[in-house]
């Protein structure tokens, strides 16, 4: 099984989580490590020490992240290139992590998961509008009552 960790800033691993728990229920080898302001100092090796401890257990390990560029997925790129078999990516969103928690068991390779993150991700933003329902005025004036 690919192991999942899910990092970001502030409450946004610890709020996505609690969303998960709430649709799929707890799940096997999935971890989250906030990026908290309190925490800044350890931050780097906590994430490293969960990779590390979850690469042990599992056949390769994907870490979602919230922001291209920002901590998290600075420091969890640089993780990836001592530990073999890590996956990284960027703009985790609740659907994306969803499908991959439920789908990861039936065989799919980290490179197949991290491919099918980005897929999923992108297809799940997606911008619906409902036309207002415009109710026609029933007076007639033209008749003067």
């Amino acid at each position: 099984m690919i192991g999942f960790i899910l990092t970001g800033h502030g409450q946004f691993s610890n709020g996505l989580a609690s969303a998960i728990d709430m649709v799929a229920g707890d799940q096997p080898a999935f971890q989250i490590v906030p990026f908290e302001g309190s925490q800044a100092a350890t931050y780097g090796d906590d994430l490293r020490a969960a990779i590390f401890a979850m690469r042990a257990e599992t056949d390769g390990v994907l870490v979602f992240v919230d922001l291209l560029g920002g901590t998290p997925f600075n420091q969890a790129m640089m993780i990836s290139q001592d530990i073999a078999d890590v996956e990284v990516v960027t703009g985790a969103n609740l659907p994306m992590l969803i499908e991959l928690l439920l789908t990861r068991g039936a065989g799919s390779t980290l490179a197949e998961l991290a491919d099918q993150a980005v897929t999923v991700g992108q297809t799940g933003i997606v911008h619906r509008r409902l036309e207002p329902i415009v109710v026609e005025d029933e007076t007639d004036d033209e008749d003067g009552i």
